[in-house]
């Protein structure tokens, strides 16, 4: 008997299960940023990572399944990367400097908002989109309030900061306006941090 006969090759699809659902979760994320989200499909994804879709099956039961998961783990990356690394920063104006600087800074998670803006029709992302922009005014406005501000105020200033943010994704990323050079975007981004933070 032939030894290397007795061996499985690594196949597509012994290798399948090694893929996690956060595996694909992510590249569907990335499909998403790259292509929006009307283009997550499982097939292009399995193409994408190698693999049958047998994998994907191994994992999720639809193509909704998966987008919902990827907009699950959109979401909570999200919360964890800039909301969680901020709490250790206990005063609130710098909080809300550091929050600015690493907003500006931070592309791939705004593509992704962007082009799920866009698809706001579709029943799994409308609710991902609300908690998010709601879960974001709620720091705006608390850090605000930390920062000094009347109540009032610090809703009129989160609302502004949140209103420039999503503003410039549009100006940027959906009409398509000349982008910025380093040092002119940098400027703007201080621009902002002189005029919404509170001195």
């Amino acid at each position: 008997m032939n030894p290397s006969a007795a061996t499985p090759s690594p196949t597509s699809s012994s290798r399948a299960p090694r893929l996690s659902a956060e595996d694909w979760a992510q590249a569907a994320l990335d499909l998403v940023a790259e292509q929006g989200v009307a283009a997550v499909a499982v097939e292009p994804l399995a193409r994408r990572l190698g693999v049958t879709k047998g994998s994907f099956y191994w994992h999720f039961p639809s193509r909704d399944a998966l987008l919902q998961a990827a907009l699950e783990r959109w979401e909570m990356v999200e919360q964890q990367s800039v909301f969680g690394s901020l709490e250790v920063v206990p005063d609130p104006r710098e909080r809300l400097r550091q929050l600015f600087l690493l907003v500006a800074h931070e592309a791939k998670s705004h593509i992704v908002y962007s082009e799920l803006l866009k698809a706001l029709d579709h029943p799994a992302v409308q609710p991902v989109i609300q908690r998010v922009s709601q879960r974001r005014l709620d720091y705006l406005i608390a850090s605000f309030r930390q920062a000094g501000l009347g109540r009032t105020d610090a809703r009129h200033r989160a609302r502004l900061a949140y209103a420039a943010y999503v503003g410039f994704l549009q100006l940027s990323l959906q009409l398509h306006q000349p982008r910025m050079q380093h040092e002119e975007f940098e400027d703007y981004v201080s621009h902002m941090i002189a005029v919404l933070i509170p001195s």
